[in-house]
């Protein structure tokens, strides 16, 4: 299978795992996975879909935050998360700055 050919299923687990490594406090398995379903329902929308299911997950939680996602590297298999900032400072769970 070419990177190209991944299902979204697929690509909301590799976004899903990128997500939880920048996450704080980390997620747990259970948190993941409901993440990534999330995800796997948003994919086929792009990246503001996803950041709009990352967005909704956290604010239901009231109790973590991720990076939100800033680009797709199909032909790679890559997904790029950054940090939301505000002055160039990253957000931190729990109270914002």
């Amino acid at each position: 299978m070419s990177e190209t050919d991944r299902t979204a299923r697929e690509w909301a687990r590799i976004t899903a795992d990128a997500y939880a490594a920048g996450t704080r406090p980390p997620l747990t398995e259970a948190m993941r996975e409901g993440v990534e379903a999330r995800l796997a329902a948003a994919w086929p929308e792009g990246c503001e879909a996803l950041n709009a299911a990352l967005d909704a997950f956290e604010e239901e939680l009231d109790a973590v935050a991720g990076p939100r996602v800033t680009g797709i590297d199909r032909a790679g298999g890559r997904v790029r998360l950054e940090h939301r900032s505000e002055a160039g400072r990253p957000l931190r769970a729990f109270g914002g700055q």
